[in-house]
């Protein structure tokens, strides 16, 4: 077995989850390639004293299965899910798709179904407030081809990001958290953006290896109301297995009030901002800082944790950085402020922050990437 796999299962159980006896863990994997990584899991959670379970999905049979569900069925999926969620102490999420364009023809109403049911009761509800869980990726072909490498490239800038030494990489982060605590006001200016908005009196919370892998963003939420002004995401998102980019949204005191896309279908972003009122205003804000993470993947937990990042998430907010908005959604729109991207600067309180993807503040420079801090 790859060395890099035992490495990164050992961190996942280890370090991220803290595995310890009597700990009940379900490991639930998409995709067939995953099976070396759940199978070193699995090893782990029992060495460490847990009682290992498992899931393997086929996301080619999901899709089948939500073209034609029904509310009645997906109440009863949730049921079903909900119980084993709620029987487990710990969570490792394993996503390996093989077509992350895979359900971009299911229906947005069934889409929104498979949303109010079961991942809003199982995982919104149970999973994440009441869990200690961890989320990643698995490197193959296809992600590999999203992100325009070969998979043994790829491999190689995944387990570097994977497996970097998140305890230093945690106490880096930790002047940005007392600086983003004590702000009020934040701008932010780039191409197609010049956004205003409030942060006062809602916590800082750094994301350093224990909740997602790859990690490496600090997250706060914006007052609901306060956004104002233009933004232009520059960074290609798939959401519920759509392809969308270049969005443009304009802000009116807090609310998403006009949109656009270069790509993508108008129709299914309408619908994904209609879906519920929270839709339109946003539950997160937050400042990517991965060093090893320096361009997109096409894949939100990498692209969220990419240097020289932010990203607005129009719907819910987290409950250790709320705001008071409460969506079925939660999209994380990446912008990207390298002079490649375009450019862009970060102000807290009128203080300039970040500049072309750069922290100019002495404190934050070990958050650059290495050899342009």
């Amino acid at each position: 077995m790859d060395p890099r796999i035992i490495k990164l299962a050992d961190n996942l159980v280890n370090y991220c989850l803290k595995v310890k006896t009597g700990d009940k863990v379900l490991v639930e994997a998409f995709g067939a390639t995953t099976h070396l990584l759940v199978e070193k899991l699995i090893e782990l959670i029992s060495k460490a004293g847990g009682a290992p379970f498992y899931l393997i999905h086929d996301n080619f049979i999901s899709r089948v299965q939500k073209l034609s569900c029904t509310m009645e069925q997906m109440e009863l999926e949730a049921k079903w899910q909900c119980q084993r969620m709620n029987d487990v102490d710990c969570y490792i999420g394993v996503r390996g798709f093989e077509n992350v364009l895979e359900q971009s023809d299911v229906p947005a109403e069934n889409l929104d179904i498979y949303s109010r049911t079961v991942w809003n009761k199982v995982h919104s509800e149970i999973r994440v407030p009441k869990k200690r869980w961890v989320i990643l990726r698995y490197p193959n072909p296809c992600f590999a081809q999203t992100a325009k490498m070969s998979t043994r490239a790829f491999e190689d800038f995944f387990f570097d990001a994977c497996t970097m030494d998140y305890a230093t990489f945690s106490k880096d982060m930790d002047p940005l958290v007392t600086l983003m605590n004590q702000t009020d006001r934040v701008h932010i200016k780039g191409k197609g953006t010049d956004l205003t908005f409030s942060i006062k009196n809602i916590p800082a919370i750094k994301c350093d290896g224990l909740i997602n892998i790859p990690d490496g963003e600090i997250y706060t939420a914006p007052i609901k109301n306060s956004i104002n002004g233009t933004s232009f995401c520059n960074t290609p998102t798939i959401f519920e297995g759509n392809l969308y980019d270049g969005i443009s949204l304009k802000w009116k005191n807090g609310q998403i009030v006009a949109f656009d896309c270069e790509i993508g279908d108008k129709a299914k972003l309408e619908a994904i901002f209609n879906r519920d009122e929270g839709a339109r205003y946003v539950g997160e804000f937050a400042i990517g800082c991965n060093p090893h993470i320096t361009r997109e993947m096409l894949d939100t937990l990498f692209d969220e944790k990419i240097a020289g990042s932010f990203h607005l998430t129009p719907g819910s907010c987290y409950d250790n950085a709320s705001n008071g908005n409460t969506s079925r959604i939660h999209w994380d729109m990446v912008y990207r402020q390298f002079p490649e991207n375009g450019g862009g600067e970060i102000y807290f309180d009128d203080v300039l922050v970040r500049k072309d993807g750069l922290f100019v503040i002495d404190a934050l420079k070990n958050l650059n990437p290495k050899g342009i801090r």
